[in-house]
């Protein structure tokens, strides 16, 4: 066992984004995957010449293109092929590359005592691994605005189990992501034990209040989109939150074997809504 450790312990390995106007989770993003990779390991793309280059992170590989034009469904396709071509090109460098937006964390099980690169790179050759997905959401009559600086974990304790989010976020091979990482397409995806995809896009009813009046999301049709995701925030504040211990092994049987009828290639839960306590093991992490 310690020999086979060993031999992937080499495994090179770095992280991409794609983000417009974001600064509030791109420092939180930096910080965490920096911290896991090495800043010099992540590749951040603007989406969009019209954004300054963050001064805050010179480690970082920071590079503004021009921005995808179309509305959501039209323009998340451009952005994601162009992300698909850049990690083939990292992949002549690197042994993996984990793809995620802005707001989504890939996170090891801190019961392991490892680090995210070690975890990776111990786990069985796949052309693709994913987290199961953790949708954090605020339960508005027991958790307060956010406070960026300290941990989110430390402020929010409930999260839907989410087939949205278990997404194909680490590869090893170059491949074409379908929109939003959230599948391979022509390939199928595995969730490994022990590896969760965080995603924090409602983890505050305030901020996300803001992004329904911002003019750019608007424009592009992001309306019905985070109507959507202010759903996590009603489910979580509304559900009797569940044990995370029982429900996770569930959660991850049925979407390593369930596909809806319309994508094989995606997981499913058939429907179900069910909202769990995160352990107290997780609160300094994100």
């Amino acid at each position: 066992m310690h020999d086979y450790i060993r031999i992937y312990m080499s495994k090179r390995i770095c992280a991409v984004t794609m983000v417009r106007n974001d600064e509030f989770f791109l420092r939180k993003w930096v910080a965490y995957y920096g911290a896991e990779l090495g800043r010099e390991n992540l590749y951040v793309y603007l989406d969009g010449t019209d954004q300054p280059l963050p001064d805050w992170c010179p480690e970082v590989n920071v590079m503004a293109r021009e921005r995808v034009p179309g509305l959501v469904a039209a323009a998340d396709r451009g952005r994601i092929d162009f992300l698909s071509s850049q990690a083939a090109d990292l992949l002549d460098r690197y042994d993996m590359v984990i793809g995620t937006d802005v707001d989504e964390f890939l996170v090891v099980d801190p019961a392991l005592g490892t680090g995210l690169a070690d975890f990776l790179s111990s786990l069985p050759p796949r052309t693709s691994y994913s987290g199961l997905g953790i949708d954090v959401g605020q339960h508005t009559e027991l958790e307060s605005e956010i406070d960026a600086a300290r941990p989110f974990l430390q402020q929010r304790r409930h999260a839907v189990l989410s087939t949205r989010y278990s997404k194909a976020s680490v590869i090893t091979k170059p491949i074409s992501w379908g929109s939003g990482f959230h599948r391979i397409r022509n390939g199928n995806f595995h969730i490994v034990k022990n590896l969760y995809l965080f995603h924090f896009g409602c983890v505050d009813l305030k901020r996300l209040e803001a992004r329904f009046s911002d003019k750019d999301k608007l424009a592009t049709g992001w309306s019905r989109h985070l109507k959507k995701r202010a759903k996590t925030i009603f489910t979580v504040s509304s559900s009797k939150a569940r044990n995370w211990e029982r429900w996770i092994p569930f959660a991850r049987r049925v979407q390593n074997t369930v596909r809806p009828p319309y994508a094989w290639n995606k997981p499913a839960m058939f429907n179900l809504k069910i909202v769990v306590s995160i352990p107290e093991r997780f609160k300094d992490i994100v």
